[in-house]
């Protein structure tokens, strides 16, 4: 350690010092559980924190009433980063080694952390504080920029902030996941992601059928009666599995993912139901072939529509781009997570998750826990495990709105573990609420946080403190783009600078009604009404 500058040792000794606070706001965040785009709480305990932590905090960015915009420091160069803190509808599990909700008094299927965004935005967040308190103590100069970045999951919040201006200054940025590996992304990053949603509705069911000159009359609701919008998304549904498998060539990694945001709204069954939304996301390596998904999509959507009788809309959700690397600044927070080396789970976590083994009917291993999760992955590792499955032209994969930062100055990702439960099978599956269940526990994700604050901030302070390194970056940003921003390879926002983000649409949520707090499915309160015909797999 006597090697190490002492502008790093002042990041570390504040993470060291902290733990507890780390741990506790981590815990916090993972209790609130809220959903994408109604992250209320979530997002007013970190405003409040950078707040009292000197950070000037534009509330509500972009239009989004969980997002945040929090600088500190001035002049250059402007480093940035974000919080996510996003849970997942349907995944609800508590910190216990066997299955079990988080709030019994919630719908079953109330929302959950996985992977967790409330490692990712508390890592990212006491990472930045850690540098701030270096740049204090050693008379550092630089603007800290760290973002609150609502609805991941459906890449809702990046493309928006990237569209508006928010991201113009960087002049690096350091992304971070939480994972089941400790690792650095080099060549290969995240790729594209599109959302859209359909709007069908039945503006005149009368227009439909109205004969003349027949032996009968036309009786009442069930006369005649158009198809209406239930149908017509249904329809949707159907027609898109149908030319799903003709949208694209079977190569590399592409999905397309649709969910039912409003089904009918029809409380009177002999009526047609009126209004219907679906809702696709997909997932592609490259714009063109987002391009020809959205082409069939909408054609499709057209067809629907003439067929049911019903007026269609379109409403674009989100627009990402495809990734772009940085070798020169991954090779610096690599170095950087080399140097704070991967994270040390206690005998409690392990315990844990010997715990879980012996509920899922194992005998309980000595160690526990993969080994992946407790060994830094050598930098070429992302790239070489994804090359293992794809073509070798494709330079993306997978998809998260991470990219969106990528395309201003230089970028990277970090990864860093949690507790990954290992099985005495190695073909058996662990059950997602094992996974959930190790989330949420303090010994079991903590280390990972720690070693994810301690790189990001130390990272930091490499960039300010070697500017020779940062402008190595910066003139691999020119060349990748082709000039820069604006450069003959660059790519701008696919979303228009005055996009209005889609708060306002029925995402899933906590509601508080005359009957208390609740998710917004109620929690059955008679569970006999309900008769099981199968019980799945």
């Amino acid at each position: 350690m006597s090697s190490i500058p002492c502008e790093k040792h002042s990041v570390f000794d504040y993470i060291d010092s902290n733990h507890k606070r780390i741990s506790d706001f981590h815990r916090e965040i993972w209790c609130y559980a809220e959903p994408a785009f109604r992250e209320y709480r979530s997002a007013k305990a970190y405003i409040k924190l950078l707040q009292r932590e000197g950070f000037v905090v534009e509330e509500g960015s972009g239009c989004m009433p969980t997002a945040f915009c929090a600088i500190w420091g001035n002049g250059k160069p402007v480093i940035a980063g974000f919080a996510e803190y996003d849970a997942v509808p349907g995944c609800s599990q508590a910190a216990v080694p066997y299955r079990k909700l988080r709030d019994e008094n919630l719908h079953p299927w109330t929302a959950g952390h996985t992977d967790p965004h409330s490692g990712l935005g508390t890592g990212a967040l006491f990472g930045f504080l850690a540098a701030k308190k270096a740049m204090e103590e050693n008379d550092l100069i630089g603007t800290l920029k760290i973002f609150g970045e609502p609805a991941e999951k459906v890449c809702g919040s990046k493309p928006v902030h990237a569209a508006k201006g928010y991201y113009d200054d960087f002049d690096a940025s350091l992304p971070y996941h939480p994972s089941g590996i400790n690792a650095v992304r080099k060549e290969i990053q995240g790729g594209s992601y599109y959302n859209t949603l359909y709007t069908f509705e039945t503006l005149h069911p009368q227009r439909w059928f109205k004969p003349k000159n027949v032996p009968f009359r036309i009786a009442g609701h069930a006369g005649g009666r158009v198809p209406a919008a239930l149908d017509a998304v249904c329809l949707m549904y159907t027609a898109t599995k149908y030319v799903e498998d003709a949208m694209l060539p079977y190569t590399a990694y592409w999905t397309l993912n649709e969910f039912i945001m409003v089904g009918g709204q029809a409380t009177s069954d002999n009526l047609p139901p009126r209004i219907a939304q679906i809702q696709y996301a997909h997932r592609a390596p490259m714009l063109e072939m987002q391009e020809q998904i959205e082409r069939v999509l909408d054609n499709t959507a057209k067809g629907v529509a003439q067929i049911t009788g019903t007026r269609v809309s379109k409403r674009v959700i989100t627009r990402t781009r495809c990734g772009l690397a940085n070798v020169s600044l991954s090779e610096i927070t690599y170095r950087n997570l080399q140097l704070v080396g991967p994270p040390e789970f206690s005998e409690e976590a392990k315990e844990f998750a010997r715990k879980i083994q012996e509920n899922l009917r194992y005998e309980p291993m000595d160690e526990p826990l993969s080994k992946e999760c407790q060994e830094i992955m050598p930098i070429d590792g992302p790239d070489t495990a994804t090359r293992y499955q794809l073509p070798g032209w494709v330079e993306t994969q997978g998809s998260d709105d991470y990219v969106e930062y990528q395309w201003t100055a230089p970028s990277t990702r970090l990864y860093t573990a949690n507790a990954i439960l290992r099985l005495p099978d190695p073909d058996a599956s662990i059950p997602l609420w094992a996974r959930y269940a190790m989330n949420g526990y303090s010994p079991c994700v903590d280390p990972g946080i720690i070693t994810a604050s301690k790189t990001i901030g130390a990272t930091i302070i490499d960039l300010i403190t070697h500017p020779e390194e940062l402008d190595k970056a910066r003139k691999e940003f020119i060349e990748r783009t082709g000039g820069g921003v604006g450069g003959s390879k660059w790519v701008p926002p696919l979303l228009p600078k005055d996009f209005y983000p889609p708060i306002d649409l029925p995402w899933p949520e906590y509601v508080t009604t005359q009957r208390g707090f609740e998710w917004s499915l109620t929690r059955p309160e008679v569970q006999k009404e309900y008769k099981v015909l199968h019980e799945g797999l």
